[in-house]
């Protein structure tokens, strides 16, 4: 079983960073993708932080698995492979990884996932973070003190997301998108998850976006659309939650 160094050794060579070509610290947003692996739109995510003075990094958790699209959508996505406790353990490895280079704000970071990616990090702010649980050996080896944010951009909070009513452990400000024609899951059931997130004194912005899950992803796979309109509104979010992190007391 790999440590949070092994697992970020291995995640390191396929993730993208994304930011202005010096070593001055500044706050990162960590970006996980969803089921589907790397789309085109968490580049645009990236660009719109980089522009608002943050750095970005992308997470390809299917690169070091040696996993295609094709192999993660009918493995991943169908929940045979992968379920958002274990890719809690590539969520944790990328924090402790990025938080450890001179060239990122370890007491601004915040982690947005999409989807998969956003089990993934759910998963991780609920863990107790036992010896050997998330699929490595040492979860608790890496500190959620510089969390200051979570983007769940239509988070899959199905059936298959046993823990989503599980308190989380670390509450910073959240911003959580609910796509309203979601096909994984009802607005009720979303919006009772974020709820319970609440309870631990997050700070949770809830925005039901009118379109289907992945409304923001460039493609014509049925019944999800890509909505260009909402896209931006959700790209406009982001990068006020981003504003909103970095000029908080104490963040």
């Amino acid at each position: 079983m790999d440590t949070l160094a092994d697992r970020w050794a291995r995640l390191e060579p396929h993730a993208r960073f994304v930011g202005p070509d010096d070593d001055r610290p500044r706050p990162t947003v960590i970006l996980f993708h969803g089921c589907g692996g790397l789309r085109d739109h968490l580049p645009r995510y990236a660009a719109a932080a980089v522009a608002a003075g943050w750095r970005a990094v992308i997470v390809d958790s299917y690169a070091p698995r040696g996993w295609s699209r094709q192999f993660a959508m009918a493995m991943v996505c169908t929940g045979m492979l992968l379920h958002g406790w274990q890719r809690a353990g590539d969520v944790l490895a990328a924090l402790h990884g990025v938080s450890q280079r001179r060239d990122v704000d370890a007491s601004k970071i915040v982690l947005a996932g999409w989807s998969h990616g956003g089990w993934g990090i759910m998963e991780a702010m609920s863990s107790q973070r036992g010896r050997r649980m998330l699929g490595v050996e040492d979860p608790g080896a890496v500190a959620l003190d510089g969390v200051v944010g979570a983007w769940l951009a239509y988070p899959y909070v199905g059936i298959g997301a046993v823990n989503r009513m599980r308190p989380w452990t670390h509450c910073p400000k959240t911003l959580a998108v609910i796509s309203r024609t979601d096909h994984l899951t009802t607005v009720r059931n979303a919006e009772r998850v974020h709820d319970m997130v609440r309870r631990c004194g997050a700070d949770v912005e809830t925005w039901i976006a009118d379109g289907t899950h992945a409304f923001d992803e460039p493609m014509a796979a049925g019944p999800m659309r890509y909505h260009a309109e909402l896209a931006d509104e959700a790209i406009r979010r982001f990068t006020a939650l981003l504003g909103d992190v970095a000029a908080a007391p104490g963040a």
